[in-house]
């Protein structure tokens, strides 16, 4: 990614995901399992500005583990949710980025996605894999 992107995300950060998990939280079908999930919005919002930091810029701020703590909330997290929460970041990413800047964003959100789902749900002795566009 170059420069140029690099820092338009890294700034725009903050409010991206505000504006993002906003939209989650009063969403019918995702809303009810974040807001039971996340008990302080403010450290969260911190945290996932270290995640994407990390996982676009290489910027090593986030040291979570995101498949183990989505584990203890699987039981309610169905694939088609993650099909409705890519739905949401691309909207936000596309209002508040520069296309570029959020063609970037939604290509690692995807892959993001498809992997928690994989890790929640794929159980290869009663299920055949799921192609990527069934997401």
């Amino acid at each position: 990614m170059d420069t140029g992107h690099a820092h338009e995300i890294e700034a725009a950060l903050p409010a991206l995901l505000e504006r993002f998990y906003a939209r989650v939280r009063a969403d019918r079908r995702l809303g009810p399992v974040f807001n039971d999930a996340v008990e302080d919005w403010d450290r969260h919002l911190q945290t996932l500005t270290d995640f994407w930091s990390s996982v676009m810029l290489a910027s090593g701020r986030y040291k979570g583990h995101p498949v183990q703590a989505h584990l203890k909330h699987g039981a309610r997290i169905t694939p088609d949710m993650f099909g409705r929460w890519l739905e949401l970041w691309n909207q936000a990413t596309d209002e508040i980025l520069s296309p570029a800047a959020a063609a970037a964003l939604q290509v690692k959100a995807t892959r993001i996605a498809q992997s928690l789902d994989l890790a929640l749900h794929y159980r290869p002795e009663t299920d055949a894999p799921r192609p990527a566009a069934a997401l």
